[in-house]
C-alpha cells in the first residue's frame, strides 16, 4: 500500500494542533480522542483515519495527484508510536499524575510537530531503523559469503 506524503503532513499539522490544545487544557479527554485517531491509523489504515479522510476529501482534490508515493508501513507504525504515547498521557491524566500526560503530550507534540514542519516523521525513521536491525524475512538477511 502506498500512501501520500503530503497527508500525512497534513495529519501531523492537525495532530499538532490538538495535542497543543491538550497541553494548554490538560484536558484527558481530548487526547483520549487523538489516541482514537492515531488508533485508527495504526490497526485499520491510514486511509480511514479521520484526518486521512479529510484530506482526501476537502485538500487533495485542490491541490492535485502527489509526484511521489510512499510505503505505509513506516507513517502506520509511526502512528501506533503515537497511540502509546496518548494512552501513557491519558492514563496519567486519569491517575492523577498530570506530569506523565504532560510529558508523553509534549513527546507527542514534538515528533508530529517534526512531521508537520519538516517532513521528517520520527516514528518512520524508528521503523526503518528497526526493520535494519530486524529484518522481517529471512530473504533480507545478508548470506555470509
Amino acid at each position: 500500500m502506498q500512501v501520500d506524503p503530503r497527508g500525512q503532513r497534513v495529519a501531523a499539522g492537525i495532530t499538532a494542533l490538538v495535542l497543543v490544545a491538550v497541553l494548554v487544557t490538560g484536558s484527558g479527554v481530548l487526547l483520549a480522542a487523538q489516541a482514537v485517531v492515531f488508533a485508527v491509523g495504526a490497526l485499520v489504515g491510514l486511509r480511514y483515519s479521520p484526518y486521512g479522510i479529510l484530506f482526501q476529501a476537502l485538500i487533495r482534490p485542490r491541490i492535485g495527484p502527489p509526484g511521489e508515493l510512499e510505503a505505509a508501513a513506516p507513517p502506520r507504525f509511526a502512528q501506533g508510536v503515537g497511540l502509546a504515547f496518548a494512552v501513557a498521557g491519558v492514563t496519567g491524566y486519569a491517575l492523577g499524575a498530570d506530569w506523565l500526560g504532560i510529558g508523553a503530550t509534549a513527546f507527542a507534540l514534538g515528533a508530529a510537530f517534526l512531521n508537520a514542519t519538516f517532513g521528517f516523521c520520527l516514528g518512520c525513521e524508528m521503523f526503518l531503523l528497526i526493520r535494519r536491525v530486524i529484518p522481517i524475512n529471512r530473504s533480507d538477511r545478508e548470506v555470509p559469503v
